[in-house]
């Protein structure tokens, strides 16, 4: 039986992946590792409570771009976790869009990094750098209808906001390094 990829589920082709020939190279079990290392780089909010304290890899040998376009690369296994996971990291402070158009292109994965912008600019009308990548992406189509995970799955939503009483708000669920 062939492996769903997120490449198929789109009605897309599956190739071979050059981030996830990288992640093996140095070690990392995909997707599993790449989920364990967005945790460790302040994906708390993911946290499954079995990830090792040590980071798995240091950030000069994966940078955080190659991270969250790996996670949301086509030739993965189909995973809306790892989806998430990588729409964490795709918002990471200090992350570059020109490398990430770049790495999307790589990766073929430029429909799945622009639902993923598209939905970060909806949240964060304000945050120019959605605006950025998705001015560098080339156009793509939408993705097929129940394949990515709903845009709400991207934000942590409060329902109640102190001195000012019901009001939904929304926060885009980005890495947060906490001191130890």
């Amino acid at each position: 039986m062939e492996t769903e990829t997120l490449a198929r589920k789109l009605g897309t082709t599956t190739h071979l992946s050059p981030l996830l020939m990288k992640a093996r190279r140095l070690g990392l079990r995909v997707p599993e590792d790449l989920r364990t290392l967005a945790v460790q780089r302040g994906c708390r909010h993911y946290w499954q409570g079995n990830e090792p304290a040590g980071e798995l890899i240091p950030l000069e040998a994966f940078s955080n771009e190659e991270l969250a376009v790996a996670l949301l690369s086509v030739a993965q296994v189909y995973d809306p976790y790892s989806i998430r996971c990588g729409a964490a990291m795709l918002g990471a402070d200090g992350n570059d869009p020109k490398v990430l158009a770049r790495l999307a292109v790589w990766e073929r994965s430029e429909m799945v990094v622009a639902y993923v912008a598209a939905c970060g600019q909806k949240y964060e009308p304000d945050n120019s750098f959605w605006t950025e990548l998705l001015a560098l992406l080339p156009a793509t189509p939408e993705p097929k209808d129940g394949v990515m995970p709903h845009p709400t799955r991207f934000v942590a939503m409060n329902g109640y906001e102190r001195h000012v009483g019901r009001k939904t708000t929304f926060e885009w669920q980005r890495p947060r390094r906490f001191a130890a």
